[in-house]
C-alpha cells in the first residue's frame, strides 16, 4: 500500500465588531468585540479548514460552505471543521498534524491556546500533539496592529493512503 503525505496553507482575516461574541479556535474569549461574518467567523478554525482543504485539493472554505446560505448563518466553525473531517475521510484522506497562528493585538490569548488546541484536536479526531496553536501580535502595523481585526495561517498535513 503506498502513503502520500500532502500539504495545504489556510490563512483568514476578520474585522472585529462590536455586537458579537468572539470565537478562536472554538473557545469563546472574553472581549468586548467579536469578529465579524456570516458563521462565527473564526479565523484559526477557518485558516486550518483551508489548509485541510488545500492539502486533499478539495478547494476553500467558500466553495463547500458559502457566505449567505442560510444554513451556514452563525454556525460555530467547529462543526464546519468537523464537516471538512468527514471530507476528507471521504476522499481517502487523514489528518497528520496542524500547525496554526494566530495574530491579534487584543486581547492576549495566550491564556487560551491549551483549549484551542483540544477543541481542534477533538473535533479533527487526532491526538493532541498533532495539533499545534501559537499567538503572536502584529506589533502595531497595519489592520491587526491597530486592533480592527484578527488574523490567522495554517499548514497542514494529510496523508492519502492508495491501495
Amino acid at each position: 500500500m503506498a502513503s502520500k503525505l500532502r500539504i495545504g496553507i489556510g490563512y483568514d482575516i476578520h474585522p472585529l465588531v462590536e455586537g458579537r461574541k468572539l470565537v478562536i479556535g472554538g473557545v469563546e474569549i472574553p472581549y468586548d468585540k467579536g469578529l465579524s461574518g456570516w458563521s462565527d467567523a473564526d479565523a484559526l478554525t477557518h485558516a486550518v479548514i483551508d489548509a485541510l482543504l488545500g492539502a486533499a485539493a478539495l478547494g476553500d472554505i467558500g466553495s463547500h460552505f458559502p457566505s449567505g446560505e442560510p444554513e451556514y448563518k452563525d454556525i460555530s466553525s467547529l462543526s464546519l471543521l468537523k464537516k471538512t473531517r468527514d471530507k476528507l475521510e471521504e476522499s481517502g484522506f487523514k489528518v497528520v498534524n496542524v500547525d496554526a497562528t494566530v495574530i491579534a493585538e487584543k486581547p492576549r490569548l495566550g491564556d487560551f491556546i491549551s483549549q484551542m488546541r483540544q477543541k481542534l484536536s477533538q473535533t479533527l479526531a487526532v491526538k493532541l500533539d498533532q495539533i499545534s496553536v501559537k499567538a503572536s501580535t502584529a506589533n502595531g502595523l497595519g489592520f491587526v496592529g491597530r486592533g480592527e481585526g484578527i488574523a490567522a495561517c495554517a499548514v497542514a498535513m494529510v496523508e492519502e493512503s492508495k491501495g
